[in-house]
């Protein structure tokens, strides 16, 4: 997953250039990409996998760590495409050291932070600043992306290309939607020249009004104003209309409903170059679960119906949505503990994506491990990178996780800073405990020992 670093779109990281040799022993080896599915040793040298060995068999480099993996599933390292740093300027909920620390226990290998902070990533100095921070701080490669318009006011577009030039992976005003059809246009003919997906935060604020949750049921038994699933499935018609017309590329974030999913799939039979993200939240969950007002459910997208759900889960299945994206956004106590219609929207998701998923979706047999492990791996295609593999020659990008572990959400804290997860105090099983990025440790459980290769 790594970049050099002067590359455009490159990811940056303060592991870069401490590619690591180590043996994973005994590991149960799984990724879909390749179709390893055996119990197996894998030997790392320089960063990269040089051989995948009988399980016993591999021989430790010199020097180099020992993992004893055995009773562990050795998955591709996961990608998120979608995560919020609040580095500038809101580092009390996040910042790029504990956001990607939570990410490397979650057992991904590389992220990608919006550009909705304070100030807004509209410059390329504030692009280069970033990436000098991610240099020193991020535990794992992070890409960061920068607006669309300027000051994100949906009126003006920034100097995409000097921004591609400075590092920018893709653009997205996410957070604020970009109303004007002729401002979408053109910067989708802008992209088509410089390069970089645009990422699309889909909802018509005309629509959406003053809602706070999804229309339906539960929000007229509860009194409280909510969303239309049109909302977000005309702008992403919309948008998928003009990326045909325009031969552009665009990837369609965080989609909740099934309208959403028919939209998304109807621009890519005509042709559209559209891709789309699903997160575990909208996957899992529904908005029965806003009938506790309490916020840690309140996002943006809303959680929607059990129908919508299905819907979502079925276009994972059939490849309408490609891949599994959290939209991580930490949020302060204050910012979150108060009544439901005052709250902020948003909640963190690096740290239990798998693990909600496995719980609710694996093991009911309602998907199967693969389909899940290749999506939350597929993410990087939207910025041209290639997923993770576990082959020889591959990037060492492999998080062992421990399938049986059954742990309650939070009971043991957080590595991020905030604490607004939508799982919390919910029992899960699995649990990534060791992550390896380019041959590096870049995360273990407290709990567990590795030893030096004599």
């Amino acid at each position: 997953m790594s970049a050099e670093r002067d590359d455009i779109g490159s990811l940056d990281w303060r592991g870069e250039g401490t590619a690591g040799d180590l043996l994973i022993r005994g590991a149960h080896g799984f990724d879909p990409l390749t179709g390893l599915d055996r119990e197996c040793d894998i030997v790392v040298r320089g960063g990269r996998i040089a051989e995948i060995a009988e399980a016993g068999a591999g021989e430790a480099p010199e020097g180099g760590e020992e993992i004893d993996a055995s009773g562990l599933h050795a998955f591709p390292a996961f990608f998120d495409p979608h995560v919020h740093l609040r580095t500038p300027g809101q580092e009390y909920r996040e910042d790029i050291e504990s956001g990607s620390r939570a990410a490397a226990a979650g057992g991904f290998c590389g992220i990608v932070a919006m550009a909705n902070t304070d100030p807004v990533v509209d410059d390329p100095a504030i692009l280069s600043a970033l990436r000098e921070r991610a240099e020193s701080e991020a535990v794992v490669p992070t890409g960061f992306v920068a607006t669309v318009t300027k000051g994100m006011a949906g009126r003006e577009l920034t100097e995409m290309a000097a921004l591609r030039e400075a590092g920018a992976v893709g653009f997205s005003d996410d957070g604020l939607p970009i109303t004007d059809a002729g401002v979408m246009r053109r910067a989708l003919q802008y992209q088509h020249l410089v390069g970089g997906t645009i990422l699309l935060h889909e909802e018509d604020p005309a629509l959406t009004g003053d809602g706070v949750m999804g229309e339906g049921a539960v929000s007229a038994a509860l009194g409280l104003a909510g969303v239309p699933d049109t909302s977000e499935s005309t702008m992403i018609a919309r948008d998928g209309a003009l990326c045909l017309y325009e031969d552009a590329r665009a990837h369609v974030q965080h989609l909740s409903a099934r309208t959403s999913v028919e939209a998304v799939a109807a621009a890519k039979q005509a042709g559209a170059k559209l891709t789309a993200e699903l997160t575990p939240h909208h996957l899992v969950l529904t908005d029965e679960e806003v009938r506790s007002l309490d916020a840690r459910f309140k996002m943006n997208p809303p959680l929607r119906t059990e129908d919508d759900r299905r819907a979502l889960i079925e276009a994972l299945r059939s490849g309408v949505v490609d891949c599994i994206g959290t939209d991580h956004a930490p949020h302060a106590p204050h910012e979150k503990e108060i009544p439901f219609e005052a709250a902020n929207m948003g909640v963190t998701g690096l740290e239990t994506a798998f693990a909600a998923l496995y719980t609710e979706l694996v093991l009911p047999g309602v998907v199967d491990l693969a389909l899940i492990v290749e999506r939350m791996g597929a993410g990087a295609a939207v910025f041209d990178l290639e997923p993770s593999r576990i082959e020889v020659g591959a990037e060492a990008d492999v998080a062992l996780v421990d399938l049986d572990a059954e742990w309650e959400a939070g009971a043991d804290g957080w590595e991020s800073r905030s604490v607004n997860s939508c799982f919390a105090g919910r029992r899960l099983r699995s649990r990534p405990v060791v992550t390896i990025v380019a041959g590096t440790v870049a995360y273990r459980r407290r709990e567990f020992t590795m030893k030096v290769a004599g």
